[in-house]
């Protein structure tokens, strides 16, 4: 009898879907600076500082969560970032509640000065993509309601990538201001 390994060996595991409760907790980050780090996630974007273990370690939440972000500097003190064309994340996409916050964030961002690596519109989402300190890929983004997502004509999902309008994001953080 023939016996043909598939050939991604893990692609027939199971045929069973994940648990649609499951979800991804928090994103562990090597950094070379761990005060750079901090004053980029607390400082700029607003986490809170929930731990911070000296000078190696420190976790950071909204809205009193133990950690959505972990940085240290245990194998990276000092380190550089990975060079082009090698394997590891591509970014870290950190997701807010509504537009309004999505535009405050865009307003601190410009307040710190960092720029953006692109700003899209994917239908589903809004998204700001940009580098922290230590190169990482980050992703700020707010998902439309899911009724607003674009479908296809036989009401399958469909996404796009389209440039983001910031001056209309920017409008409305004015908005949710007043």
């Amino acid at each position: 009898m023939w016996f043909v390994p598939p050939t991604n060996p893990m692609s027939s595991v199971s045929s069973k879907s994940i648990d649609p409760g499951v979800r991804i907790g928090h994103v562990h980050l090597k950094v070379a600076n761990l005060e750079r780090a901090i004053g980029f996630y607390h400082g700029v974007l607003g986490f809170d500082v929930v731990l911070q273990y000296g000078g190696e370690a420190a976790f950071l939440s909204a809205g009193g969560y133990h950690h959505h972000i972990g940085l240290n500097t245990w194998e990276s003190a000092g380190g550089a970032a990975p060079p082009a064309g090698t394997t590891g994340l591509y970014h870290v996409a950190i997701l807010y509640p509504t537009r309004a916050e999505l535009a405050d964030a865009l307003t601190r961002l410009m307040q710190a000065k960092i720029p953006l690596d692109g700003a899209s519109d994917h239908g589903v989402s809004e998204a700001l993509y940009l580098r922290d300190p230590d190169d990482n890929g980050v992703e700020l983004y707010w998902d439309r309601p899911s009724e607003q997502w674009p479908r296809t004509p036989d009401g399958k999902l469909t996404m796009y990538t389209r440039p983001l309008d910031l001056g209309a994001l920017l409008a409305c953080a004015k908005a949710a201001k007043n």
